[in-house]
């Protein structure tokens, strides 16, 4: 079959390589000049299987509650205009109020932990097949608490992914210092931890733009620099889709259109653009409850390399995760869950990234350079929307639309579920059911 993938983030790329390996014929349309320059960009760069906790649990509304007044909220709800498109807003909130309940959470998170387990499989044997060097770390996940209260929460959630095969072990302040020295300034603050050694780290657009390379290698086309002006859907099935070159390279959806539009007969089409997924499949009829979360980060030099830390940590008071990347240290984090807005100027966000500053240097004092407005080419603060579902499941398969398929909605776990959600949904276009029990959409 040809087959056109809409979107060359981790999750679209990762798709279109399972597809060529698979025999089909495969064309990418990125509106980018290159791969993985939108979400899959600048995250956190954690492969966190054992820390895949749905968004939606019991206590979820009350904190929501309590920190729509600060700027620096881990999840802020800004509230849009309820017309429009700001309408799907408050669509998508209703639903995430529905699975915020126990049941929900516990049937969420067993779910979650299938996807995650098949694709980091899927990501290892990748990686030994293509030999794509991209900053990994294969020396688990810490994650640390500072109040006794949020301390014993974890361990009873420790508790609970252990039901499901995740080997979370509890450790203490002395343990985590011994697993990650790097802390011991800051170790006094810190009531105790938990800890995966099976988890790992790395860049997740180093690697996503290699795996591009390999793909176009094996004949994958890309097409770079090309909007998407239309799913041709007749007769209930998709026939193709019409592309335009834009005439400004790395340009948005705003941006002009340069040439003409070019069409691509398809055997079948794949939606995989993160949040941007939804607007596009409602043009056909399609209503999937996606919607942007606006994540943060900020990368920095590593000035002192003997205090920088090797194990990749989440920091759960500020509900951030911070991971070294080669000479540079990521940090990201927050959710901001008001519309399409990628701006660094306003106060809220102003506030957010100085946060993300500020907390490094309140862990790691000295370690790294927190005041240059560029690093190796790359914005030191940078924004990205996670596309996020009520349930943090992502919709994997088959639309009602003959040929249309959608793989997107993966939240904050895009580079976590990257290799496999592209693995299972090449294995369902071909008609099998890789990973038994997950709620494939369509199936």
């Amino acid at each position: 079959m040809h087959i056109v993938v809409v979107g060359a983030g981790i999750i679209g790329t990762s798709t279109a390589w399972y597809l060529a390996e698979r025999g089909h014929r495969v064309s990418v349309v990125e509106r980018q000049a290159d791969a993985a320059l939108e979400t899959s960009f600048a995250n956190a760069g954690q492969i966190s299987v054992s820390h895949c906790e749905p968004w939606a649990n019991r206590d979820a509304p009350l904190k929501a509650l309590q920190w729509m007044f600060s700027k620096e909220a881990p999840l802020l709800f800004r509230p849009q205009w309820p017309v429009g498109e700001g309408w799907q807003q408050y669509r998508w909130s209703l639903r995430f109020l529905a699975e915020c309940n126990d049941a929900a959470f516990h049937r969420n998170v067993g779910h979650i932990v299938a996807l995650g387990a098949y694709s980091h499989a899927a990501l290892q044997d990748l990686v030994r097949q293509t030999g794509i060097d991209y900053h990994r770390l294969e020396r688990g996940i810490s994650h640390f608490f500072a109040t006794q209260a949020a301390f014993d929460g974890a361990c009873e959630l420790a508790r609970l992914m252990q039901q499901f095969g995740v080997q979370r072990e509890v450790i203490s302040t002395a343990e985590l210092l011994r697993l990650e020295p790097s802390l011991a300034p800051f170790g006094e603050r810190i009531v105790g931890a938990t800890f995966t050694a099976s988890d790992e780290s790395g860049d997740a657009c180093v690697f996503t733009q290699a795996l591009a390379r390999e793909c176009a290698a094996r004949g994958v086309e890309f097409l770079f620099s090309h909007r998407l002006e239309r799913l041709e859907v007749t007769g209930a099935t998709v026939r193709g889709v019409g592309v335009r070159p834009l005439a400004n390279e790395g340009a948005t959806e705003g941006a002009s259109a340069g040439g003409s539009v070019r069409w691509l007969a398809a055997d079948a089409v794949v939606v995989a653009c993160g949040s941007y997924s939804a607007p596009l499949l409602r043009r056909v009829g399609v209503d999937l409850p996606i919607y942007p979360g606006k994540g943060y980060s900020a990368t920095f030099p590593i000035l002192r390399p003997e205090r920088a830390p090797s194990v990749s940590v989440i920091d759960d008071s500020r509900k951030i995760a911070i991971t070294r990347l080669g000479d540079q240290i990521r940090v990201a984090g927050t959710i901001e869950v008001g519309g399409y807005d990628l701006g660094l100027d306003s106060a809220v966000s102003q506030a957010r990234c100085q946060m993300l500053a500020r907390r490094v240097e309140e862990i790691w004092p000295g370690m790294c350079d927190t005041r240059l407005p560029h690093v190796g080419g790359h914005p030191q603060f940078w924004a990205g929307l996670r596309p996020a579902t009520p349930t943090n499941i992502p919709f994997i398969g088959q639309t009602p639309v003959r040929g249309l398929w959608v793989n997107a909605g993966h939240g904050t776990l895009g580079w976590t579920h990257g290799a496999g959600s592209g693995k299972a949904l090449a294995a369902r276009m071909d008609g099998e059911n890789p990973i038994t029990g997950f709620p494939f959409f369509g199936a």
